[in-house]
């Protein structure tokens, strides 16, 4: 039987492409977003994915509803043997930190960070309480940069990515006796709907040495990475934070 992983915004960008890696290496997805199940986005990635793919309409801040998303994707595809935490949301308005405001911070940080850690809390609590599987057992985080690096025109997104790294070394301590791998994964500049309203701003600074590798990242670029993570061709490894940004985090004189 296939394995299933579940991938949180799933339906398009880098989901999508861990999505498509991972029905390429004998998994079944189960993707969940809050998209309508009729909207172009899902229509299109089940279309492009197969019969290994699965849409579920979830709202990672709707805590309560976690327990009867997991029961759907359990009786449709299968218990979950990795979950792909990666779905996220950007600060509703880029700005001066000092006019942040409480509903956009509130909001970036119910997804981001609560929305992530309650689901990872319930899959984590249905892996220990199954019986021991043949499939390697994974919980990949995809965060961002930004969980180190600053930037002050959108502090609840830093502020978000910063602890979800945090997040990441929690379960990992908590799960790596029971097998589990925990890693996390921090995007650079990645070419999504996301980063749509900036391409034109950076992309002379990505040419001009912003980035080493001098290019936009790519969906497939963090896919790649993804499947040997839930493989378990890392398992002793478990914890770690790969980069997944052509450079930009390496600190440059």
């Amino acid at each position: 039987m296939k394995p299933v992983a579940l991938i949180t915004g799933g339906q398009k960008g880098i989901g999508l492409g861990i999505a498509h890696a991972l029905v390429e290496n004998g998994y079944r997805v189960a993707l969940a977003a809050d998209s309508a199940p009729d909207s172009v986005a899902v229509r299109d990635a089940l279309a492009e994915l197969g019969e290994d793919a699965r849409y579920f309409q979830h709202d990672l801040r709707d805590i309560a509803a976690v327990d009867r998303l997991l029961d759907q994707i359990e009786a449709d595809c299968g218990p979950v043997a990795s979950l792909v935490s990666n779905a996220g949301v950007p600060a509703k308005l880029r700005g001066d930190l000092l006019n942040l405001t409480q509903d956009s911070y509130d909001f970036v940080m119910d997804v981001n960070l609560k929305g992530a850690f309650f689901l990872a809390q319930a899959v984590a609590q249905r892996m220990l309480a199954s019986p021991a599987s043949a499939n390697y057992r994974s919980i990949v985080f995809v965060t961002s940069v930004s969980a180190a690096m600053v930037s002050i025109e959108r502090g609840e997104y830093c502020l978000s990515k910063a602890g979800a790294a945090m997040m990441v070394q929690l379960f990992a301590a908590r799960l790596a006796e029971d097998g589990i791998g925990v890693f996390e994964l921090r995007p650079g500049i990645i070419e999504t709907d996301m980063t749509a309203g900036v391409k034109d701003a950076y992309t002379p600074r990505i040419e001009g040495g912003l980035v080493p590798a001098k290019r936009w990242g790519t969906p497939s670029d963090i896919a790649s990475i993804v499947v040997p993570l839930v493989r378990g061709k890392m398992a002793f490894a478990n914890g770690a934070i790969i980069p997944v940004d052509g450079g930009l985090s390496i600190h440059r004189l």
